[in-house]
């Protein structure tokens, strides 16, 4: 099975202010509702999730495997009881060419190795440029069994031209802070994590029902541990 939780966290409580500010400690506190498993426990127990912070409400999106203990959360983290609900069903009936509204944070990079620029064996590098997020998108799209949406623009008007007609991708980019969080390790005593954060809403097609469905369950680019590749859909606003 597959379900998707939705938690209203509560802003004035400590521990949610803590979670919000280092991704590994939210990190912790979602998968404290998860039984334990052996090796990678997100992975093991298909947990994705995105936080969303805006407008005095902090929410948290969580897509899992297992049905979640909601209830081992600390007194007060939660602003309203836990919503959780079978999505099974909705991802069984998506098919090849449906139009689908889309929502993911993600954290777009490249690798680049300091002795052969032309080699992707190095350290990850966040994309910086909205062109090359979209680009990084497309190519996730290609291995992911989905296309985006492309809309008719109008360019060259008050040039000294005639109109020029192009396509571009139907898809808002926002970059976002940079998400930070520490690590422990033994010998250190803590590392620092950061992660570069681009929130993509937009359309898309459905081009390979099969692959898709492995793309929503198994999320898409780096960085899953701490919010970022859940991909949300939503029917399109046309159908």
């Amino acid at each position: 099975m597959t379900y998707l939780s939705r938690l209203a966290l509560n802003p004035r409580d400590r521990r949610v202010q803590r979670d919000v500010a280092d991704c590994q400690a939210l990190h912790r506190t979602i998968l404290s509702a998860f039984p334990r498993v052996d090796g990678d426990a997100r992975s093991g127990c298909g947990v994705l999730y995105r936080l969303e912070v805006g407008r005095g409400e902090v929410t948290v999106l969580v897509q899992s495997r297992i049905r979640p203990g909601w209830s081992s959360l600390p007194t007060n983290y939660l602003a309203a009881d836990a919503g959780c609900k079978s999505v099974e069903e909705l991802y069984a009936d998506i098919r090849d060419g449906q139009a689908l509204r889309f929502r993911i944070r993600a954290n777009p990079t490249k690798r680049i190795s300091p002795s052969n620029p032309g080699r992707r064996t190095g350290p990850r590098v966040d994309l910086q440029r909205e062109e090359d997020q979209v680009d990084w998108l497309k190519r996730k799209g290609d291995a992911g069994g989905f296309e985006l949406v492309t809309v008719r623009m109008t360019t060259g008007l008050g040039a000294g031209r005639g109109p020029q007609l192009s396509e571009v991708p139907d898809v808002r980019v926002v970059a976002g802070e940079k998400v930070h969080g520490w690590r422990a390790t033994p010998a250190a005593g803590g590392a620092r994590l950061t992660f570069g954060s681009v929130l993509f809403d937009g359309e898309l097609r459905v081009t390979d029902a099969t692959r898709f469905r492995e793309a929503l369950l198994g999320g898409i680019g780096s960085g899953k541990a701490y919010g970022f590749g859940l991909l949300s859909v939503a029917p399109a606003r046309s159908q």
